[in-house]
């Protein structure tokens, strides 16, 4: 791993959190993603972002991660820009997907505090038996599962709502 994290540290109540740059990169959020998707075994994933530089910068490496994660060819719903409750109301939409929310909180200077949060088919944070302990073991050992071979690539697209509004970037 070309840029080790302190995983007990970062990866933790229900997702990732960490000062950036400092404790986190945008790696972690390639690393999340793709055990994320393998250790609930997505084959559709909804996704959003808070808007923030930031924010965008780790959400474009998630989804990477999230449509390179072994055999399971996720479908990456690109929700764009959302909150917490639109992000639930499109994993609802979309037959209780699992889904994903960046976002970035200014702590002055040139930090920001980055949380990725990890939502189960439930709309609950991941916890610990549902998989968070799962994706910490497998960032802290390298184990971060890469795709078998191109066919099992998956893609991200926009999301789009019941009346068909997309609703992504």
């Amino acid at each position: 791993m070309l840029k080790p994290i302190d995983a007990e540290t970062v990866v933790r109540d229900g997702g990732a959190h960490g000062r950036f740059p400092g404790q986190i990169h945008s790696g972690v959020a390639w690393w999340m993603a793709a055990c994320f998707v393998v250790t609930v075994r997505a084959c559709r994933l909804v996704v959003a972002h808070d808007g923030k530089s930031a924010s965008v910068e780790f959400f474009d490496r998630l989804c990477q991660g999230a449509v390179n994660a072994q055999h399971y060819a996720c479908q990456v719903l690109d929700r764009g820009q959302a909150d917490e409750v639109a992000l639930l109301a499109a994993m609802r939409q979309a037959g209780d997907a699992p889904g994903i929310l960046v976002t970035a909180k200014e702590t002055g200077g040139d930090a920001v505090q980055i949380t990725i949060a990890l939502y189960g088919r439930d709309g609950k944070p991941l916890d610990e038996p549902g998989g968070l302990a799962a994706i910490r073991r497998m960032i802290a050992e390298y184990r971060v599962p890469i795709p078998v071979n191109e066919t099992s690539k998956g893609r991200v697209q926009p999301y789009t709502t019941a009346t068909g509004e997309d609703t992504g970037k």
